[in-house]
């Protein structure tokens, strides 16, 4: 089977040529049909995850179809249509396995971090961490769910019940979630890098009343502000923006220096939060809600072999949505 895999950061991906593997206990074989690019990718490559492994196969928005199951897999059968997620493992026994919050786990591994991901054409996953998707999606669309799609829905349950919702970073996540925001009756304010004008008619096209340069106020306070683009500066941005009592979350696993700023823009209660990771739970909510909402996911098809275009792509802003290779 081929491959795309890194040895070292700062390098290309190679296209290599591996066997295809064989699931073990409670391991499931799947062959990949789709496997989405997610900006976790590029902070791999650029050696921003320290706790990442390498050489390893990028990718953890897998969607694929079981081709084998290994001793002690249950639950899925031959040809069914699964995916695999960023949560690859936990312990299952530490207190925050045991407490729901096995997102937090110390020993927990990740897709494409620790274990090879979906940059190939098959990949072997643990069946106890894989999900079923909802039907009305192609292997492609549905790709994004799977990362995209989870970290915003995690995000958006942090951000609560806000009437006045800001997004800052209008890329896969936000699209996918400003969709579910707009069909909960969110009012959507959608924040761009400066000048994109294109991402701000995106944005207003899947539900934002408004959308301008992140280096500006909303026209009015916000309830709370979801921040996806992997840039520090824009938490003072979204203190300033939000009213008192305000969320701001912070969706990325990697974000550039936070500058210092006054407390004043802190104080009245705002809150700044981070998300890390998701739940098996987080999971099986999102897939729940995806199979209700009429998410139209923006997908850019790729071949396999052009992973490193679709990272450029995805670096220079060139990509409306998500792309997703295709093996």
């Amino acid at each position: 089977m081929r491959a795309m895999s890194i040895s070292r950061p700062g390098e290309r991906l190679r296209l290599v040529e591996r066997d295809i593997p064989v699931p073990g206990p409670n391991q499931v074989l799947v062959r990949v049909r789709a496997c989405g690019v997610c900006r976790t990718d590029l902070h791999l490559v650029d050696g921003e995850l320290p706790l990442c492994s390498y050489p390893i196969i990028p990718g953890h928005e897998i969607v694929g179809e079981i081709a084998k199951l290994g001793p002690g897999s249950s639950g899925f059968g031959i040809g069914e249509r699964v995916g695999v997620p960023w949560l690859a493992s936990t312990c299952r026994h530490c207190r925050f396995c045991l407490s729901g919050e096995e997102n937090l786990c110390d020993e927990a591994r990740f897709t494409g971090c620790h274990v090879d991901g979906g940059y190939q054409d098959y990949v072997l996953a643990d069946y106890r961490y894989c999900f079923r998707l909802p039907g009305g999606y192609e292997d492609a669309e549905a790709a994004p769910l799977l990362c995209a799609g989870l970290i915003g829905h995690r995000a958006h349950r942090m951000a609560g019940a806000a009437e006045r919702l800001g997004i800052y970073g209008f890329g896969a996540a936000a699209h996918i979630i400003a969709q579910v925001a707009a069909f909960q009756g969110q009012r959507i304010f959608a924040f761009t890098r400066a000048g994109d004008r294109a991402a701000q008619e995106f944005a207003m096209g899947l539900g934002a009343e408004w959308a301008g340069d992140s280096d500006i106020g909303p026209p009015e306070p916000l309830d709370a502000a979801i921040i996806f683009a992997p840039v520090g500066p824009l938490v003072p941005a979204a203190l300033r923006a939000v009213r008192k009592g305000g969320r701001v979350i912070t969706a990325g696993i990697h974000m550039s220096e936070i500058p210092a700023f006054a407390y004043s823009i802190l104080w009245g209660e705002r809150m700044v939060r981070s998300v890390a990771n998701l739940t098996r739970a987080d999971g099986e909510e999102f897939m729940r809600i995806a199979d209700q909402v009429p998410i139209r996911t923006s997908v850019t098809p790729l071949p396999l072999d052009q992973a490193n275009e679709a990272l450029d792509r995805l670096r220079s802003g060139d990509i409306q949505g998500a792309a997703v290779l295709i093996p």
